[in-house]
Formats: structure tokens, C-alpha cells, sequence
């Protein structure tokens, strides 16, 4: 014979929530539990069951305009519209940086892309990702005409630390990068612990 348990709250012995519904919402465990599911045994989530799985997530472009870059320098990318960001984490207006939240160190993927306008030859153009400042993913490219280069990279990231996207050329004059939205763009989401 099946038998039925109705209550709103299961505790543990110290009188601690393990689990509490109220308002259609359930909640397991409380601040501070790890809850874990066994080996051998299965967690089945329906697809669009869980949400912020991989928060923080942006995507930001150049909206359309061009960027003039130097011969011979390292030149961050101005990227100054948001096409979303999950926890207003990129700057789009003085840093043009990506700065990993508070508590929301872990692994990241970052991919960068930009069209370049060499008008014609051209030594070569470099697209770099970089954290704190320092290089983590460089891609080099020799080609004339317009071209499109891309990066990308998985990097540990703790809370504070910045993640940039840099270009290089060494044409002999300045060189652009157009700001066609959907060839120049700077995404990045985080994948875990």
C-alpha cells in the first residue's frame, strides 16, 4: 500500500532546512551545503531547466565603426556597444574590458574577431587575447586584402581579473579594423570551477 507525506519543510536534527517549499518554489539544502548525486546515480534536467549555468556571458561589437590601428602597436580593441552581458561585466566605455565579478572566479572561454582592412600587402596582423595585461592566446595571419582573424581560449580566471582583446599590425601606416557587427566582436562565458 503507497503511502502520502505532506509538510512544507523537512529539517535535520540540529533543526537546519534541508528541505523547505513555499510559494511554488523549492529549495534543497541551504547557504553552505554541497549537494551532491552519488555515482550511479542520474540528475535529468529538461533542456532550458536550468538557468545562469554559464554566467557571467557578453557579447560586445564595435556598432558599426572603425578602429584606426597604428603600425607597429599593440592596440586594444574599443569594443563600445553590448550585445548582452548577463552581469554588466564588460566595460564599454572607459576600460573595454571584461572584469570577472565578485565570486565568480573559474574557467572561461573567450573568442575575438575582427575584419581587417589591409589594402593590399601587408606584413601581418596579430589578434591577442589578453589577461591582467599579459598575452594568453595570440593568432597571426599574413594575407592581403580584407581578411577576418579570429581567437580564442579557455584561461583560469579569479575574481578582478580582466580579459582584453588586443590587435597588432606592421604595415608601414595606420591600418583599420571595421566595425561591422558581425565580423568584429568579442565574446566570453564562464564554463565552471
Amino acid at each position: 500500500m503507497a503511502s502520502i507525506l505532506k509538510v512544507d519543510t523537512i529539517q535535520d536534527q540540529s533543526g537546519n532546512n534541508i528541505i523547505n517549499e513555499s510559494g511554488d518554489t523549492i529549495t534543497i539544502g541551504a547557504s553552505g551545503d554541497t549537494i551532491t548525486v552519488p555515482t550511479g546515480a542520474s540528475l535529468t534536467v529538461p533542456s532550458g531547466g536550468l538557468s545562469g549555468q554559464n554566467y557571467p556571458a557578453f557579447q560586445v561589437n564595435r556598432n558599426n565603426v572603425s578602429q584606426s590601428i597604428p603600425d607597429s602597436s599593440s592596440t586594444k580593441i574599443q569594443y563600445t556597444q553590448r550585445v548582452f552581458d548577463t552581469d554588466s561585466a564588460f566595460d564599454i566605455t572607459t576600460n573595454y574590458r571584461f572584469v570577472v565579478p565578485s565570486g565568480k572566479a573559474g574557467k572561461y572561454y573567450f573568442y575575438g574577431q575582427c575584419r581587417v582592412d589591409s589594402s593590399g600587402d601587408f606584413s601581418r596582423w596579430v589578434s591577442m587575447i589578453k589577461k591582467n595585461g599579459t598575452t594568453v592566446s595570440e593568432v597571426n595571419i599574413r594575407n592581403e586584402d580584407e581578411e577576418s582573424v579570429t581567437n580564442s581560449v579557455i584561461v583560469d580566471l579569479a575574481d578582478g581579473d580582466y580579459v582584453e582583446h588586443f590587435v597588432f599590425q606592421n604595415f608601414g601606416s595606420a591600418r583599420t579594423i571595421f566595425g561591422d557587427t558581425s565580423r568584429t566582436y568579442f565574446l566570453g562565458y564562464r564554463i565552471g570551477d
